[in-house]
């Protein structure tokens, strides 16, 4: 099993719930390729603006994979800024294991996380990738910081 970190937005956030699906595209197929059923995604929201208040980058649920890697090139998940005209083509079905009742704060785990090598510029470990791999203890970390 491995355990992943799924950067995606607020609005796509709502499509994750919604469809029980998680999107990369296509320069991304490599990554999404490595994942298998049975592997643990943690869904983080990236800082952005909403309605004028800053959301800061936040985990707000896990999720286990349930398919291989399949192909649909149907439009359900939006292109953040900047992105051009992307669709998300390559999914898989996810299940949801736990959506948080309140997001964990990702700001508080940077000194702690193994996957933050330099935690000045931390940004740069999630900047421009879709998802990325993380080791099972700080998968572990991350849930540990839920709110009861």
């Amino acid at each position: 099993m491995a355990f992943w970190l799924c950067i995606t937005t607020e609005e796509n956030w709502e499509v994750i719930k919604a469809k029980n699906i998680w999107g990369v595209p296509e320069r991304h197929k490599n990554t999404i390729a490595r994942t298998k059923k049975g592997d643990r995604l943690l869904i983080y929201l990236k800082k952005e603006k909403k309605d004028e208040e800053m959301k800061e980058p936040r985990i707000v649920a896990e999720y286990e994979v349930i398919s291989e890697v399949f192909k649909d090139p149907s439009r359900i998940f939006k292109s953040p800024k900047g992105m051009g005209n992307e669709n998300f083509p390559l999914r898989v079905k996810i299940k949801p294991i736990e959506v948080f009742k309140t997001p964990i704060e990702f700001k508080p785990l940077i000194p702690k996380l193994e996957l933050i090598k330099n935690k000045k510029k931390w940004t740069g470990h999630l900047m421009g990738k879709a998802m990325r791999e993380i080791n099972e203890k700080d998968y572990k970390l991350i849930l540990l910081s839920k709110k009861k």
